[in-house]
């Protein structure tokens, strides 16, 4: 997996490239969580992120816990089999989904 940051301002764009699994769920909460301070918008970009575990789960339940705090935060270009999860797992009601 591969995550592709960019910061403008106080948004923070996280691009997923791959699978998001028990082994690179650490690598996207340690790369989310040393970026985070400051900053009051962050989208998740998923157009290339074909799968999750319900590791990665845990990661975007964590990032959306921090961003209630301080901001927004909003999933994009989730594909079907991603969206399914989400809905299956009712993370669909829980993170903002566009």
């Amino acid at each position: 997996m591969d995550i592709i940051k960019e910061q403008d301002g106080s948004k923070l764009l996280i691009k997923i490239v791959g699978r998001l699994d028990t082994n690179s769920a650490p690598q996207l909460e340690e790369a989310l969580f040393e970026n985070t301070d400051g900053i009051e918008e962050l989208v998740f970009d998923l157009a290339e992120m074909p799968y999750t575990s319900s590791a990665g789960l845990r990661v975007f339940l964590k990032a959306q816990k921090l961003m209630n705090q301080q901001g927004s935060m909003k999933v994009i270009n989730t594909c079907a089999d991603v969206m399914e999860v989400f809905e299956i797992t009712g993370f669909s009601d829980i993170i903002n989904i566009g």
